[in-house]
């Protein structure tokens, strides 16, 4: 039998899936986690084109969706800094 090999990038897109969600509340959390989607949406093509040879999808699936959820707070903290920013503004625009 012949051993399966590895999946491409899997454990690099989990590592970026776990920053991403740790560095959120940085802007540098919101580039981890699309460069872990983007790495993440290759490996996840090429594992659908030939399943039998690759091993190591469970770790790519749960880098994915932390690179998800840490997409998503990082755009929620660009969203809240613009909010409480422009609303300091204005608050100071009116003194």
């Amino acid at each position: 039998m012949e051993q399966k090999q590895t999946l491409p990038n899997a454990t690099a897109v989990l590592v970026l899936g776990i920053c991403s969600i740790v560095f959120c509340c940085v802007f540098i959390g919101l580039i981890l986690g699309i460069i872990g989607l983007s790495m993440g949406s290759k490996a996840k093509k090429l594992y659908a084109t030939n399943p039998d040879i690759y091993d190591g999808y469970g770790s790519l699936n749960a880098g994915y969706i932390m690179s998800i959820i840490g997409t998503i707070l990082g755009g929620l903290y660009i969203l809240y800094y613009i909010v409480i920013g422009g609303t300091v503004l204005a608050v100071l625009g009116n003194m």
